[in-house]
């Protein structure tokens, strides 16, 4: 099954399993190109503001990016440039870490269920469990030989970030900082290193469909050179055009129902 990587050679056409029908296609020049998401400085002093602005990015986009956000510069491009030379592998290495099972939690596959599509999703991707560290990391790819050491401090640094957005999103609620991340328990972390190669028809398939993530907080490094992610504010799709060295926020569903700033805090 590993052959239907899309990453493993340059395509001139496109296959016939990744053209949707006509009703199903993107519609490229409905996109607003010009309306940027809610951009909050977590650096900024108004730690007030910083919560406000965060609690009216989540009520009207549930997107927003996220500037001196204290992951490093120099580890975001690291994480970046270790995913492309993942998927630049030759393909044998790469299908040793190929599954098409859904339920495994570290696994390298194409698409989205490729087991029950009719049409098929323009992009390949390496699914890793990340909580706790020490029990998945060594199964995480060997090659590229510092890959297993980039990821994991990224995923470090990304799961405090998270821990310091729901205190900000539980605030912008009335409620204590500490509401959401008791209300959610142990949480689970997983990273998807996605891969697009470059589609020769951009306006007949998606690299991923209109979806919401199931998850509680998404947090995504967007490589500038990749454009596509969109997000639907009242009935229009609004283009994502990421700042350096930004990351975007996206509400999950287990987020999306916010609580009841009525409750008492979880004991």
């Amino acid at each position: 099954m590993a052959d239907q990587l899309i990453s493993t050679a340059e395509h001139d056409k496109l296959p016939g399993s990744y053209v949707r029908p006509e009703t199903q296609r993107p519609r490229l020049h409905e996109v607003v190109t010009d309306a940027d998401i809610p951009v909050v400085d977590l650096a900024s002093s108004d730690g007030a503001a910083v919560v406000a602005q965060i609690g009216a990015a989540c009520r009207s986009h549930g997107f927003f990016q996220v500037l001196n956000h204290g992951i490093p510069v120099e580890l975001m491009l690291a994480v970046i440039e270790v995913a492309q030379d993942f998927f630049r592998l030759p393909a044998e290495e790469k299908a040793k870490l190929y599954s098409d099972d859904t339920a495994k939690k570290i696994r390298l596959s194409t698409s989205f269920n490729v087991r029950k599509e009719t049409v098929h999703n323009w992009r390949d991707y390496l699914r890793l469990h990340c909580h706790p560290l020490e029990q998945y990391v060594s199964d995480w790819p060997a090659n590229p030989p510092s890959f297993r050491e980039i990821m994991s401090t990224y995923c470090s640094e990304v799961r405090e970030l998270g821990f310091r957005l729901y205190a900000a999103i539980s605030e912008s609620l009335g409620l204590e900082e500490d509401y959401i991340k008791k209300v959610l328990g142990e949480q689970e972390q997983h990273m998807a290193v996605n891969f697009y190669p470059k589609c020769p028809a951009p306006d007949l398939t998606y690299g991923l469909p209109a979806h919401t993530d199931p998850n509680a907080l998404t947090i995504l490094l967007m490589d500038q050179q990749v454009a596509g992610l969109q997000v639907l504010k009242e009935g229009r799709w609004i283009a994502v055009n990421p700042l350096p060295n930004a990351l975007v926020i996206n509400i999950g569903d287990q987020l999306q129902i916010e609580p009841n700033p009525k409750l008492p805090p979880p004991s």
